[in-house]
C-alpha cells in the first residue's frame, strides 16, 4: 500500500489507524538488545514516558536509572560509551536538550560519542504542561552541533527502520520520537536512508517539505491542493542533518516555491536549514511554518497545532499564498 492510499483510509467512517510512535521505538530497542550485548538504555527517572519498564526487566544489567539528572544522564551515556557499549539515552525532549545542553554538546558532539539521545514526547505533545514542556528549540538547537545526526521520524514503521539503522550509525544522534499518534505513511517496502529525503508524492506546481508528526499533514494538503486544480509535491525531510541538499535543490527548480512545516520554531529548525540551502544555492520563494517568536501557550497538542496553522488547513493556506504571489 502506497503513503498516500495509506493516507486516505481517513475517508473512512472510523478514521485512519493512528500509532504512539514510541511503541515502534521500543519494540526495536528491545530487538537490538537481546541480539547484542553492548546495547543499553540510559533514563531520567521517566520509565513510563520512554517506555522502558519491559526493557528494565528483560536487561536489568543493561539499565541506568540517574533519577531526575539530566546532565548526569548525557555524562553517563558518554561513559559507556567509552566503554564500549551502545547507550541509548532515553528522556523528555524538552529536559534532554535545554537542560543538559552542555554536556550534549561537549561529551557527544565535540568528543565524538556513540550515544543515540531518544527524545521523548518532543514538539508540542506535552501541551498541557505548558511552555517549560514544550520542546520546540531542539532541532535548532541539535542541528548546528558537529558530528550530530538529526533525525525526526513521520511514522511507526520510519521510526523502528530508525532506531535500527541506529545501532551500525558511527558518533552521536538525536532521534526525536513522536508520542502524538500518527498514520502511517510509508508502504511495508520502507527503508531508511540517512541524509535522503523520501519523495512521497510528486507535483509540478509546488513543494510542501515536512517531517515529524507534520508529514501527514502534509499530505492532506497536498489532496486539499489537488482539489484546488494545484500538483504538490511532499518530501518528508526526516533527516534535518545531514539534509538532503539535492532534492531541496531539486524541488525549487521543478516547482513554483517551497513551504515547510514542523512541530517546532520557525527559526532555526527544519525551515531554517531548507532556506539555507536555497539563500546559497538557488534562491525560491518560501514559507516557514512553526512556531513563531513566542513561547507557545498552554493547550492540548491538538489544539496547539490549531493554533499555529501547523494543520493541512494551514499548510494548503501557505501554499495558496505563495502561488498567487507568483502568479
Amino acid at each position: 500500500m502506497s503513503a498516500v492510499e495509506t493516507l486516505r483510509t481517513s475517508d473512512a467512517p472510523s478514521g485512519p489507524q493512528l500509532f504512539d510512535c514510541r511503541d515502534a521505538y521500543i519494540r526495536v530497542l528491545e530487538e537490538l538488545a537481546a541480539a547484542d550485548s553492548r546495547v543499553c538504555a540510559v533514563a531520567n527517572d521517566s520509565l513510563s514516558s520512554a517506555k522502558l519498564k519491559s526493557f528494565r526487566s528483560r536487561f536489568p544489567d543493561r539499565f541506568v536509572n540517574v533519577g531526575i539528572a539530566e546532565q548526569n544522564m548525557v555524562g553517563v551515556g558518554a561513559g559507556l560509551a567509552n566503554g564500549g557499549m551502545v547507550p541509548y539515552v532515553c528522556g523528555a525532549g524538552c529536559f534532554l536538550t535545554a537542560r543538559a545542553m552542555e554536556q550534549v554538546k561537549v561529551d557527544l558532539a565535540y568528543s565524538k560519542s556513540n550515544v543515540r539521545l531518544c527524545a521523548m514526547s518532543p514538539g508540542m505533545a506535552y501541551g498541557q504542561l505548558g511552555p517549560t514542556h514544550h520542546s520546540i528549540e531542539d532541532l535548532a538547537w541539535t542541528r548546528i552541533l558537529p558530528n550530530m545526526t538529526v533525525i525526526v521520524p513521520a511514522d511507526p514503521l520510519e521510526t523502528a527502520a530508525a532506531m535500527r539503522y541506529s545501532l551500525a550509525h558511527d558518533g552521536p544522534m538525536y532521534l526525536r520520537i513522536s508520542r502524538m499518534p500518527v498514520p502511517r505513511v510509508h508502504g511495508d517496502d520502507y527503508e531508511f536512508n540517512l541524509g535522503k529525503a523520501v519523495w512521497l508524492r510528486d507535483g509540478r506546481d509546488i513543494t510542501l517539505i515536512a517531517n515529524g508528526v507534520l508529514v501527514s499533514r502534509a499530505l492532506h494538503a497536498a489532496d486539499a491542493l489537488a482539489a484546488r486544480g494545484f500538483s504538490a509535491r511532499v518530501l518528508n525531510m526526516s533527516t534535518v542533518k545531514p539534509l538532503d541538499r539535492a532534492a531541496i535543490l531539486d524541488a525549487a527548480r521543478a516547482t513554483r516555491g517551497i513551504v515547510t512545516a514542523e512541530e517546532a520554531f520557525a527559526s532555526g529548525g527544519l525551515g531554517g536549514a531548507v532556506a539555507e540551502v536555497l539563500a546559497q544555492e538557488h534562491p525560491a520563494p518560501m514559507r516557514i511554518l512553526g512556531v513563531p517568536d513566542m513561547f507557545a501557550p498552554t493547550g492540548t497538542a491538538e489544539f496547539l497545532l490549531e493554533h499555529f496553522g501547523l494543520t493541512a488547513a494551514g499548510i494548503e493556506r501557505a501554499a495558496m499564498e505563495l502561488l498567487k504571489n507568483e502568479g
